[in-house]
Order: C-alpha cells, then sequence, then structure tokens
C-alpha cells in the first residue's frame, strides 16, 4: 500500500514537472526499495536526542516530527538534530522524502539530509537553506573536522515556505558524484563529487530548525561497513 501511494505521488509530481510515469517506474527500477516509510511508529530511527523527535498523527496520518531543539553536542561543528535510519548501511542509493520546514522565514531556516555516516565525526549531509553562503544551502563533509563545503553546484538559495517540498539525494560512490533534487527530479539543484565515504547510514534532520518528514523511501544496494 505504502509504495503504492509513494508511486502515485511520483507520478503526480512527474505529470506537473514533465516527466512521465514511465520514467519514474524505470528510475524506480534501477536500484530495490531498502526501506520505507509511512512513520506508523519511529522503532527504525536512532535520534541524537529522542526528546526532540516525535510520532504526529495528522488528517492524513502519522508523520515524523522534529519537533524542538536537540540537546546533542557533536565533536565537531556540525548539526545537531538528527535522525539516522538503524539499517541498512548503504553504497549506491536514491532517497526521496516528503519535507516541511516548521520555522519561522529567516535567512538560514534549513532542514537537512544526511548519508554515507560512519559514525559522528565522519559522515556526509546536504544543507537545504533559505539563502545560500559558504555555511548553509550547500552539500558539506564532516571529516574529523568542522563541516566543509564540497559543493560543486548549488543554487541562491532554497524557497521554504509552510508547504510540503519533495526532496531527493542520489550518490553513486564508485563515481563519488552526490545530487540533490528539491520538487524539479529533472534537474539537482545541487552536486558535488567525493570519494571519502563510500558507504553509510542515512538520516533526517536539520542544523538549527524544526520539521515534518513524510513518505520516505530509501532505494539502494546494501553493503556490510568492512566492504
Amino acid at each position: 500500500m505504502f509504495r503504492k501511494t509513494w508511486f502515485l505521488f511520483a507520478a503526480a509530481m512527474g505529470l506537473v514537472l514533465g516527466t512521465s510515469s514511465r520514467e519514474i517506474a524505470i528510475a524506480e527500477a534501477d536500484m530495490p526499495v531498502v526501506h520505507q516509510d509511512d512513520f506508523d511508529t519511529s522503532t527504525a530511527w536512532e535520534p541524537t536526542d529522542a526528546a526532540a523527535w516525535k510520532i504526529a498523527k495528522t488528517s492524513s496520518g502519522a508523520i515524523y516530527q522534529l519537533a524542538q531543539q536537540s540537546h546533542y553536542k557533536p565533536p565537531h561543528r556540525s548539526p545537531r538534530n538528527i535522525s539516522l535510519l538503524r539499517v541498512p548501511v548503504v553504497g549506491d542509493f536514491v532517497l526521496d522524502v516528503k519535507v516541511r520546514s516548521t520555522t519561522p522565514d529567516y535567512g538560514h531556516r534549513d532542514v537537512c539530509l544526511f548519508f554515507g555516516y560512519q559514525d559522528a565525526a565522519h559522515f556526509y549531509y546536504v544543507h537545504l537553506g533559505k539563502k545560500a553562503d559558504d555555511h548553509a544551502n550547500q552539500i558539506f563533509i564532516v571529516n574529523d573536522a568542522p563541516r566543509t563545503k564540497i559543493s560543486t553546484k548549488t543554487t541562491p538559495g532554497t524557497n521554504w515556505d509552510d508547504q510540503w517540498h519533495a526532496v531527493r539525494v542520489v550518490r553513486k560512490p564508485a563515481r563519488g558524484t552526490i545530487e540533490v533534487y528539491f520538487d524539479d527530479m529533472r534537474r539537482p539543484v545541487m552536486t558535488a563529487s567525493d570519494k571519502t565515504f563510500r558507504w553509510g547510514r542515512v538520516g533526517l534532520g536539520s542544523f538549527d530548525d524544526t520539521a515534518d518528514f513524510d513518505h520516505f523511501v530509501l532505494r539502494g544496494q546494501k553493503v556490510a561497513p568492512s566492504d
């Protein structure tokens, strides 16, 4: 049922954005679904601060909610609000999720997605920020040091409002490519090239703000951490 619902959503997005349902089906078939979540429970997720996250019931179903600031303090300058998918660890992947920012508007209003996560000091993340600068609206690596921008392309900013938006991250470690999409699945809004972390966990969150998440689908290649 979830897969059918997500496919209908993706097909509807394709009609709006000029991508056919056949093209979406072909893209989906490239890699198997390794996790999907409609957030009836949060047992699949491991937050850095459990008190900051909750399952919220809405008229259209359950959502995963980053409801307040986390008290987690990372070892290096990087996001505090993180909830990691417990399993699987993936190499190549396509991550799709619907996101709604729930923070009043300001220059660094943000939502983050995490990937290639090895541990608290080694991972990638994309910061979808309202206004771009060297520390916002970029793709970053945390490699036992404060986050470093690795974007080769970005936009002037992510136009957050109070509506739901579709976000996709595509990672191909052998090529080093990272692509991030926002609503329009035909053209990435951010790109990067880096081969430091070839596998890892994925996650949801924010640097400083609150947000809602729904319709999570992870397609990819499961790997063992030693691969």
